[in-house]
């Protein structure tokens, strides 16, 4: 049984190392630096804030495009603040352990959302091969310690030790959180059809936010439901790259996605701010 067991690991390790390995190999994921630029801040201090924590799939540049940057045209400026802090080439071990996140929750005012997505950047090791990125996989307590190159050791969490830390440290400054499953990779089987992936990590994501008492949308299959409805040449113009990040069309495709999914949540909470556009929004 021991002999299984770890045959069992050792193949699940294999497979993970595979997928990462074929990733990297499909598109570049940068570490973009942005120091010398602004974070951006509320528009207006007496409005409720809707912020966003995310990885390059929500946030990059031109002519890569993310959802969190099409998401503001579906609310009400004058009803809420929409405030994207996601940025490329982070994972949400990296996300926190640069103090992005602790930046993003100072700002945050009893009343405020949180939307947090990552994922495409977790799923590689946790040492250099992976420019220090990867998480450990799955939602438990388990740590990996690495070295650095100035001889600075980490102890590594799992992705969903990530995510929970997220929850509640948002949750002890009033804020509301909304955990969202990454966006989908351009996949198709031999006949076309479109492929959805993340089945493991989305279920991570439903998990933490089960357990920590916060909103969760399956970004992934809304995207997938509305991909289901197109074509393999449609699908593949929403890309801009060779599978991961979206241009123009696929980032709004995306968050008007993403803003059906937050018309679903239990008593359609975000439902008092959205623009006209937004309440008519849906599923594409």
């Amino acid at each position: 049984m021991l002999h299984r067991r770890s045959f069992l690991r050792f193949t699940l390790y294999a497979f993970l190392l595979l997928g990462t390995a074929v990733l990297r190999a499909e598109d570049d994921r940068p570490v973009v630096n942005d120091s010398g630029v602004a974070l951006e801040k509320p528009a207006s201090g007496t409005l409720s804030t809707l912020w966003i924590a995310g990885d390059s799939t929500v946030k990059s540049a031109a002519p890569l495009r993310g959802w969190g940057q099409d998401l503001g045209r579906f609310f009400d400026p004058k009803k809420i603040n929409v405030v994207n802090q996601a940025i490329g080439g982070r994972s949400s071990r990296t996300f926190y352990t640069e103090g992005r996140w602790q930046k993003l929750v100072d700002g945050i005012k009893p009343g405020d959302w949180v939307i947090i997505q990552f994922g495409h950047n977790d799923v590689g090791r946790t040492d250099a091969s992976s420019k220090f990125r990867g998480s450990v996989k799955g939602i438990g307590d388990e740590t990996e310690t690495v070295t650095k190159p100035d001889g600075t050791t980490e102890v590594v969490h799992s992705y969903g030790w990530y995510l929970k830390t997220f929850v509640r440290t948002a949750r002890a400054k009033g804020g509301n959180v909304i955990l969202c499953s990454p966006i989908p990779h351009k996949k198709f089987d031999s006949s076309g059809k479109f492929v959805r992936d993340w089945v493991e990590w989305r279920g991570w994501v439903a998990a933490c936010a089960k357990s920590e008492g916060a909103s969760y949308v399956d970004l992934c299959e809304l995207i997938a439901r509305g991909y289901d409805k197109l074509s393999q040449p449609q699908i593949e113009a929403f890309f801009g790259d060779k599978g991961t990040h979206t241009n123009d069309a696929g980032s709004l495709f995306n968050a008007r996605a993403l803003v059906s999914g937050l018309k679903s949540l239990p008593g359609s909470p975000l439902s008092f701010a959205l623009s006209a556009e937004g309440k008519t929004a849906s599923v594409p």
